[in-house]
């Protein structure tokens, strides 16, 4: 039995230690990402793609913002100058700054891949970076497109079994919920590959990056494009990550100082998306910690925006109707839910809850920036200094 206890507590030491390591990695990894984006907020181009580089080859998931990176360099470093309505002028491409940008991208690559290319080891890395494998979502769903789509196809699978027009198969076959990673199929609705999540994707970023494209709004503009293909990668993406939230979340904090709607998208985005990592904490001694941290953050931000943007309503009666119900949501999932019969037979409802609440969030938020970047650009609303 002492035996038994010690290895316990090294696997626990390991394991904790092993988190503890994946936090400070994903948070150094923002940093370099915000980093890279100051850059060309000072105009330091060169800089900007270099740190980007180096970022992407760190960690593959940053190639949700690749495109806004490509397009924005492309577009604004590359072509030298506008015309007079903003337009591109062809005559300004500057061929030695797109050798300049290449170079810097096929030697930060050749460091990476060098060696696994001298070994023979290409398409086991790649199997590893894109692992199409493990199925359309996580064990718990991110709050996107496909947990709306999922929870649909539940209900329909449930109705149409009440109605007996399914058979016990084709039931058997659809495991979103069973707490695995896996590939799984659809019931009721059409089963989503990847080629289709590509596609989708694709398409959600395709005006971001074609609005920079025809008029690049300078650096800001460049933003605001990352932001949106951020979160339309995890809005359509396969297998993502609940935590690449925060990738659309760090560069809209930049804008919402600035800018009072970004401001109240931001206050809604955040406060959903930093409740959907909840689930990620799921032990019984996380829960005041987890609890305490985002109840500071949430008054902070709604306190330092409200004064920066000199005390004007930040949101609709809707959305705070809408981030009144998390509260109603985390009560339900961390404190009753735990105390009743359904734990033993639905242990997975609280996950499902949250991911789908959350998501309902996300997806607004999401339609919101789109809706704000194709309108005709209007004049910020500068705030007043803290």
């Amino acid at each position: 039995m002492s035996l038994a206890i010690h290895h316990l507590s090294w696997l626990c030491c390991y394991s904790g230690t092993l988190v503890f390591s994946l936090l400070i990695y994903n948070g150094f990894l923002f940093g370099f990402l915000l980093l890279s984006v100051a850059k060309h907020l000072q105009s330091q181009h060169m800089q900007g793609a270099l740190l980007f580089a180096i970022l992407l080859n760190l960690k593959h998931i940053y190639l949700y913002v690749a495109p806004a990176y490509g397009v924005f360099l492309l577009r604004s470093y590359c072509f030298t100058q506008g015309n007079s309505d903003g337009s591109i002028r062809w005559r300004s491409f500057s061929p030695l700054r797109l050798l300049a940008l290449g170079s810097i991208v096929v030697t930060v690559c050749a460091v990476s891949f060098g060696p696994f290319v001298a070994m023979g080891q290409v398409p086991q890395v790649l199997s590893r970076l894109f692992p199409f494998k493990r199925g359309l979502c996580h064990a718990y769903w991110a709050p996107n497109v496909w947990a709306l789509y999922n929870v649909l196809d539940k209900i329909l699978a449930t109705l149409g079994n009440r109605l007996k027009l399914l058979n016990e198969a084709k039931l058997s076959r659809a495991s979103m919920t069973g707490g695995l990673v896996q590939e799984f199929q659809h019931s009721v609705l059409p089963s989503v590959s990847p080629s289709v999540t590509l596609v989708c994707t694709l398409l959600s970023i395709l005006p971001a990056v074609a609005s920079i494209w025809r008029r690049p709004r300078g650096a800001r503009g460049f933003l605001r494009c990352l932001l949106l293909c951020a979160l339309g990668s995890f809005m359509f993406g396969w297998h993502v990550h609940e935590k690449a939230i925060l990738m659309a979340i760090l560069p809209l904090s930049l804008l919402a100082v600035e800018n009072r709607e970004d401001a109240g998208i931001f206050l809604v985005l955040t406060t959903t998306g930093h409740y959907s990592l909840f689930p990620l904490l799921f032990t019984p001694a996380e829960l005041p910690i987890k609890f305490a941290l985002m109840l500071t953050f949430t008054i902070f931000s709604f306190t330092a925006l409200g004064r920066l943007h000199s005390q004007q309503s930040l949101l609709h009666p809707l959305e705070v109707a809408y981030l009144s119900g998390l509260v109603a949501v985390a009560i339900t999932c961390e404190l009753i839910f735990p105390l009743s019969p359904w734990q033993q037979k639905l242990p997975f409802l609280p996950l499902l809850l949250t991911s789908v609440y959350t998501s309902l969030g996300v997806c607004y938020s999401f339609f919101r920036l789109y809706a704000s970047l194709l309108r005709p650009q209007q004049q910020g609303h500068r705030p007043k200094q803290l």
